[in-house]
């Protein structure tokens, strides 16, 4: 399954709950944390860390490796999210993508009738 040209997030959330960062790009902490109505230095002090390579910053993660914005009624910033969030699965994708990702399960299960 390498066509994700018609690929439309369904919100399950599984891409949040995946191993790694949310690198921020230039501007969207100002996005997020206008939309969470904080001052940005409250917004970059309680929800982002410095990236390892020290360019950039990232979302910080939940204590069991979730997005720190996945809630129980999917993501809290759905309508900012960073274009890293929004590349998925362009341009990334986890390994058991097609297993776990609701829309990629569709699309298995298409392939395999």
């Amino acid at each position: 399954m390498d066509d994700f040209s018609k690929f439309k997030c369904l919100q399950c959330g599984a891409c949040c709950q995946q191993d790694g960062y949310v690198r921020l790009r230039e501007g969207e902490s100002d996005k997020i944390a206008a939309y969470l109505n904080m001052a940005i230095y409250a917004f970059i002090e309680k929800y982002t860390r410095i990236t390892r390579d020290r360019k950039a910053l990232s979302l910080i993660d939940k204590e069991n490796g979730e997005c720190i914005f996945l809630g129980p009624q999917g993501c809290r910033i759905q309508a900012v999210k960073p274009g890293q969030c929004l590349d998925f699965p362009q341009k990334w994708k986890f390994k058991a993508f097609s297993s776990i990702c609701a829309w990629g399960i569709q699309q298995s299960k298409k392939i395999q009738r």
